[in-house]
């Protein structure tokens, strides 16, 4: 018997015995198994059974069909009356689709690029009905990349019979991003009732109420067996008066009482109550000029949305107004669409030290303002990170308070998000469960001593020693004070003492957002406290922390390596003693060599050097 094939075999170096080893590769022929297979396609040779669908005989092979679907396996072997039936008709099955499904049975191909999309959308209703996710998973990665006008609504339609989330979420968006354009296309009207009344209640599919009415109003005149749902679904307070009176009355959709109710409250309601729709772009930020938004309230409008982060100084590269100077100054951000937003990211000028106060409102139409931001008790600083509840807004208004330098409030930079994944809030303001206390979130060291400005906040906690890679301050005439840059929900924190002989402190630490009321955290004055500490209290707001040490068992100075909040980790102390031990004894060593022998060994070291050169840190200049 002959063979096209060749066993392959792969020479290897020589072994130990000095005979010569082989490596013999498994033999694999899957694409004339594949071919072999694909030629029984439809071919009534060796067939046992026959399909008719549409008055068309299709024959296959009940084993090739059983190994490749447990519907197929079941019915053709599992005791139905189809089980002994050479011919079963499929009624419900398209003919085109069906032959589709046959062929990739056979072959494990699906030619889509040569098919029409209705069939494709039919061959994954069948694919879903007869069990080939790994076929239905493809064809609706296809039709994601396939959406258009013109086919967008039948494949809403079958994502959601067939429960393919994925691909009604690339739907959903589609209709969000061309809601007007889609409102007036033909194939509107061919929507389900159910799916047309899940895209009138999302907030995001946005058009002008009227066009939105027009769009149904189409639908309702081909589509008879409609219900009320449709219709309430419109959101006529949305509409003018003159709207209302010039589209909605004639078409006589909406009875007489539901229209006056809507005049009604289209005249009497708060404005910001109205249930509006707008754009929904996931973290996007639409405050920026591309979208459309501008700057129409404040003085040096045009640097607050150039999206430049870094070019600014005392005289260029914020946005700016006089605090306390009149109700009417403010700045005030347009944005190119209403928007659906719950984020807001603005950079405060930072060059110095200074903090500020401020609230922020929106609005739809500058009439009606609701608050969602209120730090005007708050002293903050540089880059803030704001959430705060999902609403549709168009214009934004930041009203700076206070400014701790001066009576102007400067903002740098300012974005507007929406989110799907926002951080736990408790009265408005985020409870982290992530350290804030870094230079990334805008946290500073206001007070204390350290050879490296902000080290207690650099996240460092094994490069220590008696000269560097700590903050201090003397006791009795100091404190260590560290600003976060905003207000954030704290509930815990840990710090590092200087642990490098067996020395310990007493210290209490106190909390406040302004800087002048004061909160006492934890008191651990009575106590000879070591190396890491934990500390856990009631949420509270927390802007301010200040470290008061009270005793040093070694001299008259208060060391801190290191600060975070709210509390990484709690601290298994032997392992934090195992890994610290080798370092531990080398700095204990470098203490006793300080301390000069003199007392044997025996004595408290002295620190009078090191803290002698350590420098105080300085404040930069500020805007005039």
């Amino acid at each position: 018997m002959s063979s096209n094939h060749s066993m392959q075999v792969v020479s290897t170096p020589a072994n130990s015995g000095g005979g010569n080893a082989t490596r013999l590769r498994d033999i694999e022929h899957l694409s004339q198994l594949s071919d072999n297979l694909s030629s029984l396609f439809m071919n009534p040779d060796y067939s046992d059974v026959t399909f008719l669908v549409e008055n068309q005989k299709l024959y296959a092979h009940k084993a090739i069909l059983a190994a490749r679907s447990d519907y197929f396996r079941a019915l053709l072997y599992g005791g139905l009356k189809e089980s002994n039936q050479s011919e079963i008709e499929l009624s419900d099955a398209p003919l085109e689709a069906f032959k589709t499904l046959l062929k990739y049975i056979y072959s494990g191909h699906m030619y889509w690029r040569i098919l029409k999309e209705e069939v494709i959308l039919d061959t994954l209703g069948l694919a879903n009905k007869y069990g080939f996710r790994e076929l239905e998973k493809a064809i609706s990665d296809i039709l994601q990349q396939l959406l258009a006008m013109k086919n967008v609504c039948a494949i809403l339609d079958t994502a959601r019979l067939y429960g393919l989330e994925q691909l009604v979420q690339v739907c959903r968006r589609f209709f969000d991003q061309h809601a007007t354009e889609i409102l007036v296309h033909e194939s509107f009207t061919q929507l389900s009732q159910d799916t047309l009344v899940e895209l009138l209640e999302r907030d995001s599919f946005y058009a002008p109420e009227v066009d939105i009415f027009k769009g149904v109003s189409a639908w309702c005149n081909v589509n008879r067996d409609y219900n009320d749902r449709v219709m309430n679904c419109v959101r006529l307070p949305l509409m003018t008066v003159t709207d209302l009176l010039a589209f909605v009355r004639p078409a006589k959709l909406v009875k007489p009482d539901t229209l006056l109710d809507a005049i009604a409250e289209r005249t009497s309601s708060r404005i910001s109550s109205l249930p509006y729709r707008g754009q929904l772009l996931v973290d996007e930020n639409v405050a920026c000029q591309s979208m459309g938004s501008q700057v129409i309230a404040g003085e040096l409008m045009e640097a607050l949305l150039d999206g430049d982060h870094y070019n600014y100084d005392l005289e260029r590269g914020y946005t700016r107004h006089a605090i306390g100077a009149g109700c009417d100054q403010c700045i005030i951000v347009r944005l190119g669409k209403p928007s659906i937003i719950n984020h807001i990211k603005m950079l405060l000028w930072d060059k110095d030290l200074r903090s500020y106060s401020y609230y922020i409102e929106v609005s739809m139409e500058l009439k009606d303002w609701a608050m969602v931001v209120d730090y005007r008790k708050c002293a903050c600083r540089s880059w803030q990170t704001l959430y705060f509840d999902t609403r549709v807004v168009q214009y934004i208004k930041i009203v700076g308070t206070h400014n701790t330098v001066n009576k102007v409030f400067h903002l740098v930079s300012f974005e507007a998000y929406y989110e799907e994944n926002i951080p736990t809030l408790i009265d408005d303001i985020i409870c982290p469960n992530y350290n804030v206390a870094t230079l990334l979130k805008s946290a500073y060291v206001i007070e204390g001593v350290s050879r490296s400005k902000n080290a207690l906040l650099n996240g460092d906690t094994k490069h220590y020693n008696l000269d560097s890679g700590y903050t201090c301050h003397q006791l009795g005439s100091g404190v260590i004070l560290i600003q976060l840059g905003q207000p954030y929900i704290i509930s815990s924190l840990r710090l590092l003492l200087w642990d490098c002989d067996d020395r310990s402190y007493s210290y209490y630490i106190e909390s406040s957002v302004n800087i002048w009321d004061w909160e006492v955290l934890v008191d651990r004055t009575r106590e000879n406290c070591k190396s890491w500490q934990v500390v856990t209290f009631p949420p509270k707001p927390v802007v301010f922390i200040r470290i008061v040490g009270t005793r040093n068992t070694a001299n008259e100075v208060f060391h801190c390596v290191h600060f975070e909040c709210p509390s990484s980790e709690q601290v298994d102390w032997n392992e934090t003693m195992s890994e610290q031990k080798p370092e531990t004894s080398k700095r204990m060593l470098t203490v006793s060599n300080v301390a000069g022998g003199s007392d044997g060994g025996n004595g408290q070291p002295t620190e009078t050097a090191t803290e002698a050169e350590e420098l105080p840190f300085a404040l930069e200049d500020s805007i005039d």
